[in-house]
């Protein structure tokens, strides 16, 4: 029960805020924001929202602001947040959440809004949930889970067929660059035309990415990202050497296409091996593998891999010592943003390559200038195109 009080301070503490150690580091940083995310939570009853997201992006930090809002509203009793991250069995799990139904009864609260944070090293955290949400414990509740292991998350909702409610799934993923252009304070299209300031703020990005930390110059950003990336490989019980492994070859490959084979021949592990470390991957945000394709078919052996924020480039280079292409870099950009954009992303080579296929749009990124003719219809992007573009795509 101590547990409880303690992360909920709010119960018995009037100005709770001034002490919480998120809040309070939130607003020392030099350059915050409220994250946009926050107000896609559905807070209307019932609701039961997912929230994943890469680790080191803010998202308890983003709970406590929607906390801290709502309970300018709420009795403090109608709000309960639980950090799961040291909790593992399933029966301790249930237990915290009985324990603040029954003091909920006690508060005489009848409505109320749970946010269960890290829950995913908890293995089937899910069959409480949907237990209480069969039997309408929580008809009247918004209810919302996160978690940075999207491997336990992601595939949560599958479990919730119609019991969702009003509620949503929410991606968190690191500022684009036109959102970092704005949290920098700038109107994104209006710098189109400011050429001096635009290549500032690009140059910074390349290094930043949108990670909270790495913009506000922590200095201790890469290692705070690493440790976090370790500490979940490990939860999921794969090895730390291995993914660091892949992840030195994938850095010293790309931009090029690899195969699992390719991979595995350079670390001395079966192709499978490979696989199930891509598969996560990608289940945690980190990476996106791209695959070839033509009007008439798609083909998986060869692929295109892209780590999904600038930062995270700069981070595995600083662990594994592996050194990375400037193209590989603008080449993950671009494609990261086109991702974002129309929710699919593809790749094509035969007598040229094109980089980049995403809707209707084809994409060639060049480091200095082309040395072939491509078809109609292909974009071209030097790297001093690229701040522009992305802007641009994300206004059309």
């Amino acid at each position: 029960m101590k547990w409880l009080f303690f992360q909920n301070p709010w119960w018995s503490e009037e100005n709770w805020e001034k002490k919480d150690k998120h809040l309070r580091d939130w607003e020392r940083q030099r350059i915050r924001w409220v994250p946009e995310w926050i107000k896609q939570i559905s807070l209307e009853p019932f609701s039961l929202n997912f929230v994943y997201g890469i680790r080191q992006l803010g998202k308890t930090t983003g709970i406590k602001l929607l906390i801290r809002e709502i309970l300018k509203k709420e009795n403090p009793f109608a709000v309960f947040f639980f950090d799961f991250e040291l909790v593992s069995s399933l029966r301790e799990f249930r237990k915290i959440i009985e324990s603040y139904l029954e003091i909920r009864r006690r508060e005489k609260v009848d409505a109320s809004f749970l946010f269960l944070d890290e829950v995913s090293g908890v293995r089937e955290w899910w069959r409480v949930i949907k237990f209480l949400v069969d039997r309408g414990i929580f008809e009247n509740d918004v209810v919302t889970v996160l978690g940075s292991s999207t491997i336990n998350i992601i595939k949560a909702p599958e479990r919730f067929p119609g019991r969702k409610g009003k509620g949503r799934e929410i991606e968190v993923l690191p500022l684009s660059f036109p959102e970092f252009v704005e949290v920098k304070g700038y109107e994104p299209r209006k710098i189109l035309y400011n050429e001096e300031l635009i290549r500032e703020l690009w140059n910074e990005y390349k290094q930043t990415g949108g990670f909270p930390k790495s913009i506000n110059k922590h200095e201790d950003a890469k290692e705070s990202f690493i440790s976090a990336v370790i500490s979940e490989v490990r939860k999921h019980e794969i090895s730390a050497e291995i993914f660091e492994g892949i992840v030195e070859v994938i850095l010293r490959k790309i931009p090029s296409a690899l195969s699992y084979h390719s991979i595995a021949k350079e670390i001395e592990i079966s192709h499978k091996t490979v696989r199930e470390y891509m598969e996560f991957f990608e289940d945690s945000l980190i990476a996106k593998r791209v695959y070839w394709k033509n009007k008439y078919s798609m083909k998986r052996k060869e692929k295109k891999i892209f780590f999904r924020d600038p930062f995270i480039y700069h981070a595995f280079s600083f662990w594994t010592g592996a050194k990375f292409l400037e193209s590989a870099l603008y080449e993950g950009i671009v494609q990261e943003h086109l991702y974002r954009r129309f929710g699919e992303i593809y790749y094509y080579r035969n007598r040229y390559e094109i980089d980049c296929i995403a809707g209707d749009m084809k994409v060639e990124v060049k480091v200095g200038k082309p040395h072939r003719r491509y078809p109609k219809g292909v974009k071209i992007l030097d790297e001093k195109d690229l701040p522009e573009f992305l802007i641009e795509l994300s206004v059309s």
